[in-house]
């Protein structure tokens, strides 16, 4: 056997294995978790030797933790950041480089498929923001490498469609697992934000990912994000009400930050700035934070296990706020790479500790414990932004080890995920992709559905027939029978209505059928479809115009027409592939 041959017959082999087995799929996704545990490891690692290079700090203390930094290394270094990325833009608008999809996109639109070169850039990318300090976390990158990885070997072994997805999956969930020290944050991490739904077919394979990740990050250095909370007071019941209120405030700062976002990004769109300096002049807004305080730099994760243990002034609390969230948003609206995810958890602990000093003030009775408040604001806060409402509760669950705060946790996740769903709709990964143009709103598999579109489903050998001819010609070019609609068209092709055949033959019609145009019966002439659309649209046209039978045009001021769709057709398939979707959430894909 060959060289070439042996690899391809070992990849044959393989997936044959996977597809027949989920024990199978489940030893690659643990294989996935190992690789994506490695890789946050070394990220982690080299992230915090450039902290320590760049700003002057000691290897092993935080650099949102530090009691001080040199002015000008505050200064220099998110500015020289900023420089590097601004280059690394420049070059990718120069070679025509497309956005590159993050595991979200590509679960949902793209079946699973990511491009590991892309996926490697925009890590190095996210790596090069946070080591020169500008406020961004490395989750983004984290999840990008580890479930950029999986799609490559998934790729190479030409996994199906539903098993790529799960294996994307598989490392996001490795790499929040390696990150947190939280195998179960990082598994539902996965179902909720990555795969889009929690099933028998993905949960085998995604737990061993997430434990592999876990176990390979612990026995090398350590979670790199680990959260260590002071001990929390009993919960009461009548707690869970005053918490999820802390829910809904939280839905309103997270929804202003998913807008602001955009509003500034926009801002330097309309600025003269060249591109490759916008990063630069987010930097110099970042160092000139790092100023007041080294809390505006990095992920936060020094500043937060410093600030969960203080206490702090109402006033403190909100310039901090305050203070992060312009850090944050400024570095993402001037172009570094990087996530919201740990600076959410960070301004949402913060958050809760301002509430948990107003329920204190004016609820004394209650007895609610502020550290109570800080934890669920940690998590409520990041469900607005990122999503996940399980994910955000087994991370206080798994930080905590309190069963009884997580039950409040929980309840107050739940209302900040339906209140921001139907406020806004959009988690911050999605809103960047509507934004983008994109109408997704998770990571559930609506890729199949934009790839049956109206060309793949239409007749393209309709009946046609000059819309000058009479009633009589029409008769003796279609007899009954012969086809249920006629498509009219002037002498150049373009479309001028549809004639039921039925209606030309109406005995009503003999007396003036060799005199009357065929034109006069026609309808629908201002409902088409275009071969582009996808079969969701194409039955919301069938709706508006209450047909059951449309012409379609070709795309552009011409009009001309190239088939035929009817509505029984389009909702038959649709139905056949949403019932193979299903089937392969189940596992029962064969």
């Amino acid at each position: 056997m060959s060289a070439v041959a042996r690899p391809l017959q070992f990849a044959a082999q393989v997936r044959a294995l996977v597809r027949g087995s989920n024990v199978a799929l489940a030893l690659l996704g643990a294989l996935v978790g190992v690789a994506a545990g490695t890789l946050v490891t070394l990220i982690a690692g080299i992230a915090q030797l450039m902290h320590a290079t760049f700003f002057g700090i000691p290897i092993d203390v935080r650099l949102s933790a530090s009691d001080h930094i040199a002015p000008w290394r505050a200064l220099a270094a998110p500015v020289a950041g900023g420089a590097i990325l601004g280059l690394i833009q420049l070059w990718r608008r120069r070679v025509g480089l497309r956005a590159t999809a993050d595991p979200v996109e590509a679960n949902a639109l793209r079946g699973g498929r990511m491009s590991l070169r892309e996926s490697a850039l925009v890590t190095v990318e996210t790596l090069l923001s946070n080591g020169f300090g500008a406020s961004v976390g490395l989750e983004a990158g984290y999840t990008q490498i580890g479930s950029g990885l999986a799609s490559r070997i998934g790729t190479v072994l030409n996994l199906r469609r539903s098993d790529l997805r799960i294996l994307v999956g598989c490392g996001a969930a490795g790499a929040i697992s390696a990150a947190f020290g939280a195998p179960l944050t990082g598994a539902f991490y996965a179902f909720e934000l990555i795969i889009g739904v929690y099933s028998l077919s993905n949960v085998a394979a995604v737990m061993a990912a997430s434990l592999a990740g876990f176990l390979t990050s612990a026995a090398l250095i350590g979670a790199p994000y680990s959260i260590h909370a002071p001990t929390v007071g009993n919960v009461q019941p009548v707690h869970y009400l005053v918490l999820m209120i802390l829910g809904v405030i939280a839905c309103g700062l997270g929804i202003a930050t998913m807008r602001a976002v955009a509003l500034i990004e926009r801002a330097f769109d309309q600025s003269r700035l060249p591109v490759w300096s916008r990063p630069m002049a987010g930097g110099l807004f970042v160092g000139a934070l790092a100023l007041v305080t080294p809390q505006a730099l990095a992920a936060g994760h020094g500043a937060m296990k410093l600030d969960l243990m203080q206490d702090m002034g109402p006033r403190r609390l909100i310039f901090l706020i305050v203070l992060k969230l312009s850090a944050a948003l400024v570095s993402l609206g001037a172009g570094f790479r990087g996530g919201l995810f740990f600076a959410s958890l960070f301004i949402g602990a913060l958050l809760g500790k301002l509430y948990g000093l107003a329920a204190t003030g004016f609820l004394p009775n209650l007895s609610v414990d502020p550290t109570a408040c800080a934890l669920t604001g940690m998590g409520v806060f990041a469900v607005a932004v990122v999503g996940g409402p399980l994910t955000m509760s087994f991370l206080v669950l798994e930080t905590t080890g309190d069963y009884s705060l997580t039950g409040a946790v929980l309840a107050a996740c739940v209302a900040t995920s339906l209140t921001v769903r139907e406020a806004f709709g959009y988690s911050f990964s999605t809103w960047r992709l509507h934004l983008r143009g994109e109408t997704i709103r998770s990571a559930a598999d609506i890729g199949w559905m934009r790839s049956l579109t109206v060309g793949r489903l239409m007749r393209r050998d309709p009946a046609t027939l000059d819309a000058d001819s009479t009633v009589a010609e029409f008769r003796k070019a279609y007899p009954l029978g012969s086809r249920h609609m006629v498509i009219l068209t002037d002498k150049d092709g373009r479309y001028g209505g549809l004639v039921p055949t039925a209606e030309a033959h109406a005995p009503e019609l003999n007396a003036d059928a060799a005199t009357r145009l065929v034109r006069t019966l026609a309808r629908w002439r201002h409902s088409t479809l275009t071969p582009e659309l996808d079969v969701k649209a194409a039955m919301s046209t069938f709706d508006r115009a209450e047909a059951e039978t449309l012409c379609v045009i070709e795309t552009g001021e011409e009009g001309r027409v190239v088939g035929l769709l009817t509505e029984a057709y389009a909702s038959r398939r649709y139905a056949e592939e949403l019932d193979k979707a299903n089937r392969s959430l189940s596992g029962e894909e064969s």
